[in-house]
């Protein structure tokens, strides 16, 4: 979906843990600017959050973690803070801690702005800054001196102030946390309740402040050269390596990412456009080489959808209507396009580890589910079918 929060536009790709989803993370993943990796405040590091583990590692994505559900009894987010540093092996220290916990959680401290927080009325939508509560005030002095010193470990300016024993300025920690932050070195990890909207608030002001803006990443790509094969015909190969820059003035280069067909919107491919504008021209598939013009580009807003004329380099979109495309896919321009083409970097697609044998009742529906299949192929990339020419 695609929403704004104070001053800055954000898209969100939802994506569930869990493992039958895990290409849906990866996809996500692989064009998102920055995550926020969601624990549970009682489970901890469980099984899959080692997987997501990897496949933030795998894209190089900045994240933020958000200790969940700290209203359910048995929450301990220092216990899963440890089990983030000792499990996945990362820096990270809180810059939000509780007030109370299980039954009793109140707000949060925000220990940057050394101020109590509380989220009233019946949603959690009234924030109300206080101060920080007496018997809490030797626990957030504790806290942010851990941070202080997990910043210190690679940042040279909160290094001068460990060592002097002296505390950094509100402006100096949000420096130092965002520059750590884009640069994998540092995960800031806030708690709170998304159920009682509690803490949220603070997790998008702190994706706005922390996470990199699509100008900040480094997104690169290749350029295509034709190969002569034996039998004659040229076959794309990769050859060298290009950056890509979030210019709106530059050629477009974009990414179809993702595949769906609901009742809603019909046929709609998810597009990242990582450089130039898209809009409503001809454009051309690289992969296939076949020209095609976008009926409609729409913003997603969960199921409902917004039309637009043309999409920055930055943004993401979803294209209505089958163009014959396949989740990975590359677009540029179609017209006065010069130089050789350039395909985004591939995906990974982790392999496949369950098979089965499926056959129509009858000749009629062989082809209906040829179709099918191959419509699921072109949509799930973990998926695959090939006729077996010895069983037919």
């Amino acid at each position: 979906t695609f929403c704004r929060w104070k001053n800055t536009a954000i898209n969100i790709i939802d994506t569930p843990g869990h493992v039958d989803f895990t290409i849906e993370v990866e996809r996500a993943l692989r064009v998102l600017d920055g995550a926020v990796l969601l624990m549970c405040g009682v489970g901890g590091v469980q099984s899959q959050t080692l997987t997501v583990d990897r496949q933030m590692r795998r894209y190089g994505v900045p994240r933020i973690c958000f200790i969940n559900k700290l209203d359910r009894d048995g929450a301990n987010p220092v216990r899963a803070l440890k089990q983030l540093r000792d499990r996945l092996a990362v820096n990270a220290a809180f810059i939000t801690i509780n007030i109370g916990i299980s039954q009793d959680l109140e707000g949060v401290v925000d220990l940057i702005k050394q101020k109590a927080v509380y989220f009233d009325g019946p949603s959690g939508e009234k924030i109300r800054y206080e101060n920080i509560p007496s018997f809490m005030e030797s626990d957030v002095e504790a806290a942010r001196k851990e941070l202080l010193a997990r910043l210190a470990d690679n940042d040279a300016g909160m290094e001068e102030h460990f060592l002097s024993e002296t505390m950094p300025t509100e402006q100096e920690f949000e420096t130092a946390i965002r520059k750590l932050t884009i640069e994998n070195k540092f995960v800031p990890v806030l708690v709170g309740s998304a159920y009682k909207n509690k803490g949220v608030q603070l997790l998008l002001d702190c994706v706005e402040k922390y996470l990199p803006n699509p100008g900040e990443r480094n997104n690169s790509a290749y350029t295509l050269k034709k190969v002569p094969q034996e039998d004659g015909t040229k076959l794309d190969v990769k050859d060298q390596p290009v950056t890509l820059a979030n210019d709106d003035e530059k050629p477009l280069v974009a990414l179809v990412f993702k595949m769906e067909e609901t009742a809603a919107t019909g046929f709609s491919n998810y597009v990242r456009v990582y450089q130039g504008k898209l809009r409503k021209e001809q454009l051309v598939n690289v992969r296939t080489g076949k020209t095609f013009t976008p009926g409609k580009l729409v913003r997603m807003h969960a199921n409902n959808t917004e039309q637009v004329d043309e999409v920055s380099a930055g943004d993401i979109c979803a294209i209505i209507g089958d163009f014959g495309a396949s989740s990975g896919d590359s677009i540029m321009r179609a017209a006065g396009h010069t130089g050789p083409l350039i395909s985004c970097e591939d995906m990974y697609v982790p392999p496949r580890v369950i098979s089965a044998s499926i056959k129509p009742a009858n000749d009629r529906d062989l082809s209906r589910m040829q179709e099918r299949l191959n419509h699921f192929m072109r949509e799930d990339p973990t998926f695959n079918s090939y006729r077996n020419n010895e069983t037919g």
